[in-house]
C-alpha cells in the first residue's frame, strides 16, 4: 500500500482525483492538503470538505496550506471552475456535522508525515506546487523520506492553457515549481501532453452513469459544468481530465509512457512566465531531473477510474 498526501486546489478534476484516491484500497491517503490555485484557499478547503462528505470519507483529514504563491500574486481559474471553484448545476453538498479543517498548517503536516513515517511517502500535487516547495524549503531533510513526487502541471511539447506557453499550475507559482524540480527527489510530470489525451465526452459520461450510484451522477454534474469552458475554448465536444492522471499513475504506472529529461521553469520573463522548458531532444548539458509523461492508455485509464468510482456510494 502506497502512503500518499494529495495536495490539491479543488477544482472539478481535483474532485475526481480525490474520489479516485479515496476509493482505492491500494492507497493509504494520509491526508488532503489544500493550496490556492484554481480558486482561493478558503474555497479549496471548503470544496475538499464537501467532496469527502459526499462520498462518506470524513475520516480523511484536510489541511489548509498556502493562500498565495511564493513570489507572485495569485491567479485563479474562475473562468473554468466558477466562482466557488466547484460550480455545477445540482444540489449543494452539505458538509457532515463536525467535519472541519484541521488546525495544523498543510506545510507542517507534510513535514510531520515525512519525518515520522517508516515508509517513504508519495506526494501528489494537482495544483500549484507552493505547499510542497514551502515544506522542502522549511525542512529540506524530508526529501530523504519522499519516494516520489507525481505532479499535474507543465507542458513539454504542447502549448499552454493559461498563456500561449504556460500550463496553469506552473504559471501560478513558477518559483515553487523550480524548487521542487531542483530537489533531486524522483519526480513525475503529468503535463498537458498526456492529460489532453484523457478526454471526457458524452460517451464517457454515459458509461459512468451505468454504474448507477450517486457518485456517478455527481461525476456527470461536475463534467457537464467543467466541459462548458473547454467546448467553447477548444471547439470540441470533450474535456481533458487532468488531475486524476496523478492517481492513475500511482495505481498503474504502466498506463503511461515516460521519458527522463531535464525540466526547468521560466521565472523572469513575463512573456513566457511559467513555461516548462523540457529538453526533449537532450540538446543541453543539463542533468535529467524529471520523468515526463507524454502518452497514456486511455481505454485502460477510464476502465480503472470507473472501477474505483463504482466502489463509492
Amino acid at each position: 500500500m502506497k502512503k500518499i498526501i494529495l495536495d490539491c486546489d479543488p477544482g472539478h478534476d481535483d474532485a475526481v482525483a480525490i474520489m479516485f484516491a479515496a476509493a482505492s484500497s491500494e492507497i493509504d491517503l494520509l491526508g488532503i492538503t489544500c493550496v490556492a490555485g484554481n480558486t482561493t484557499l478558503n474555497n479549496a478547503t471548503l470544496n475538499a470538505l464537501k467532496i469527502c462528505s459526499f462520498i462518506n470519507k470524513t475520516n480523511i483529514n484536510i489541511y489548509a496550506g498556502c493562500n498565495s504563491p511564493i513570489k507572485r500574486k495569485l491567479v485563479t481559474a474562475d473562468h473554468v471552475h466558477g466562482k466557488s471553484g466547484l460550480d455545477y448545476e445540482g444540489e449543494d453538498i452539505n458538509i457532515q456535522k463536525g467535519y472541519k479543517i484541521q488546525k495544523e498548517h498543510a506545510v507542517d503536516f507534510i513535514i510531520e508525515q515525512c519525518k515520522k513515517s517508516k515508509e517513504k511517502i508519495y506526494l501528489c500535487p494537482t495544483g500549484p506546487l507552493t505547499n510542497i516547495a514551502r515544506a522542502l524549503t522549511k525542512y529540506p531533510q524530508i526529501a530523504n523520506n519522499i519516494e516520489k513526487i507525481i505532479f499535474m502541471g507543465g507542458a513539454a511539447k504542447t502549448i499552454g492553457n493559461i498563456t500561449p506557453s504556460a500550463e496553469f499550475n506552473i504559471f501560478v507559482d513558477p518559483t515553487a515549481a523550480n524548487i521542487v524540480l531542483k530537489s533531486k527527489i524522483p519526480i513525475v510530470m503529468m503535463g498537458l501532453d498526456v492529460t489532453h489525451k484523457v478526454l471526457v465526452d458524452e460517451n464517457v459520461i454515459k458509461d459512468f452513469l451505468s454504474i448507477g450510484n450517486k457518485t456517478s451522477y455527481f461525476f456527470k454534474d461536475l463534467m457537464n459544468f467543467y466541459s462548458k469552458f473547454h467546448k467553447e475554448k477548444y471547439n470540441t465536444n470533450s474535456s481533458p481530465l487532468h488531475d486524476p492522471c496523478v492517481i492513475g499513475y500511482l495505481l498503474n504506472n504502466d498506463l503511461f509512457d515516460l521519458k527522463f529529461l531535464n525540466v526547468i521553469v521560466e521565472e523572469e520573463s513575463e512573456l513566457t512566465m511559467g513555461k516548462t522548458i523540457v529538453d526533449w531532444l537532450k540538446v543541453t548539458n543539463r542533468e535529467a531531473n524529471c520523468y515526463v509523461a507524454d502518452n497514456v492508455n486511455v481505454k485502460e485509464f477510464f476502465s480503472l477510474l470507473k472501477e474505483k468510482i463504482s466502489l463509492l456510494p
